[in-house]
């Protein structure tokens, strides 16, 4: 989450000469594409081919060997049959070059890679049908599990202690509830960081640890029709995200976020789950903890997407997506309550995986 001013602000011209400049190639065609925190653009060069030019914020500027990471963590996808983004060397051989500019806030550096296009659309504009739900659980199931096979000189800084989008750090979401001050919403995010202290906390030691994609969600899934009239995943964006996590962190992600794009939401999790465990079966400890992180992420979107419109007034249309309907999801899943949601939802996994 990027402080105040740290979002860059490239205009089409700056984009075009840096294209030229550090890739060689000569664009005919760039246009605008929506981000939280960085600034992407689509570019289709006269020489052929398409792409995304990402331009990070200059707060995640400042970490490169992180940024290095995660852009191998693509590569490594990519060859192990996920549809993950690659990127583009520049003419000097480098994957990302340190850009120095002056967006209106004075001059500041901006990390800059050209990353490969991947077709299709975003899963938030298709209908979440049980099928696809089960393919989204599996695909993550099998992207961590790929993940965790991963090396490289500079994993350790996936630890990221602080990054406050952890699941492992719900508690820091203490020091920004005061966004809420006034809003009912605030007591009902207390009740869910006072379970997780007690439910989930004491377990984690049972849990399955990996490496986190962290943002399964439903604007970083892209799909495309497949022949029987459905649809298959064709991309996995966004991987600023990462961290060292846990296996079970990156379902509840997952089911939270086709939770908001659902017109049932509380029937997403069951597919998902099914999907999730037909590659990673869950351990007891794991399945105790499920219903308590998925509330836990809704609280970490709510009220992380108040506290940056605070931030960036101008991009809060962006920035409170999940949160029009997030809100509404989130009170009927805590109402219900764990018991008869984690019934709801363990019951239709087994049906769904019968039917397999």
């Amino acid at each position: 989450m990027a402080a105040k001013h740290a979002k860059p602000n490239f205009s089409q011209s700056q984009v075009s000469e840096m294209v030229k400049r550090l890739f060689k190639l000569t664009p005919s065609e760039i246009r605008s594409l929506p981000s939280y925190d960085d600034q992407n653009f689509y570019m289709a060069p006269v020489e052929g081919g398409e792409y995304v030019l990402k331009i990070m914020n200059s707060e995640d500027s400042k970490n490169p060997n992180l940024v290095e990471v995660q852009t191998y963590a693509m590569s490594f996808l990519h060859q192990n049959g996920l549809p993950a983004q690659t990127a583009l060397p520049t003419a000097s051989g480098q994957l990302m070059s340190l850009e120095e500019i002056d967006c209106g806030y004075g001059c500041q550096k901006y990390l800059v890679r050209l990353l490969t296009y991947l077709p299709g659309t975003t899963i938030s504009k298709v209908p979440l049908t049980p099928q696809l739900l089960y393919e989204t659980g599996k695909t993550a199931a099998r992207m961590d599990k790929i993940l965790q096979e991963m090396e490289h000189p500079h994993l350790n800084l996936l630890q990221r202690e602080k990054f406050i989008w952890s699941l492992s750090n719900l508690a820091l979401l203490e020091a920004y509830i005061y966004v809420l001050d006034g809003d009912p919403l605030q007591e009902v995010v207390k009740s869910v960081i006072h379970q997780y202290k007690t439910s989930v906390v004491p377990k984690r030691p049972d849990f399955r640890k990996c490496i986190n994609h962290g943002d399964f969600n439903d604007l970083n899934v892209l799909v495309q029709p497949d022949e029987r009239d459905g649809y298959r995943i064709s991309g996995i964006l966004d991987f600023g995200d990462m961290n060292s996590g846990y296996y079970i962190h990156e379902l509840a992600i997952n089911i939270m976020y086709m939770m908001t794009e659902h017109p049932n939401p509380i029937e997403v999790g069951g597919p998902v789950l099914a999907g999730w465990e037909s590659i990673l079966p869950l351990k007891e400890a794991e399945k105790e903890c499920l219903y308590v992180l998925v509330l836990s992420r809704f609280c970490q979107s709510l009220v992380l997407a108040r506290y940056s419109v605070t931030l960036h007034p101008e991009n809060a249309e962006y920035l409170m997506i999940s949160s029009k309907r997030g809100i509404s999801i989130f009170h009927q899943l805590f109402e219900l309550g764990r018991e008869q949601v984690e019934k709801v939802w363990f019951q239709s996994a087994a049906q769904f995986s019968d039917r397999k």
